[in-house]
């Protein structure tokens, strides 16, 4: 057999393998969630969210807003250093650093309870 007969058969079964791959992950909804900060972000977003006292007034104040808040949990960087994720406890602490739109550093307190997230604290750094 010649290689362009060859070639010719190995082009044809690598579109008919590409078509059934693209077939079969199509109508999956995958994320690529391996590290620790991306998984506890994915985890925040997905949970029902809701805010403390102190960080609803923080959000009244013009230099922040909702938008920074969901950015953050989006594209922030959780410090597990400061953070209290002791194994066992009913609510992990997760202290995340942020940016707002107009480029000021924040840091968000947030409570991890199995069945919501609460937001607790939002400071300026």
């Amino acid at each position: 057999m010649k290689f362009v007969h060859r070639f010719a058969y190995y082009l044809v079964g690598l579109v008919i393998g590409c078509f059934f791959v693209a077939l079969v992950f199509s109508g999956k909804d995958t994320r690529c969630s391996y590290f620790p900060n991306s998984r506890v972000l994915n985890d925040l977003r997905n949970k029902p969210f809701e805010y403390s006292e102190k960080a609803t007034a923080v959000l009244a104040e013009p230099w922040i807003d909702q938008t920074d808040i969901k950015n953050s949990l989006t594209f922030g960087d959780v410090d597990f250093d400061k953070s209290d994720t002791e194994f066992g406890k009913n609510a992990k602490l997760y202290i995340i650093e942020g940016k707002t739109a107009k480029n000021v550093d924040i840091i968000l307190t947030v409570e991890n309870r199995p069945s919501k997230a609460i937001l607790v604290d939002i400071t300026r750094k």
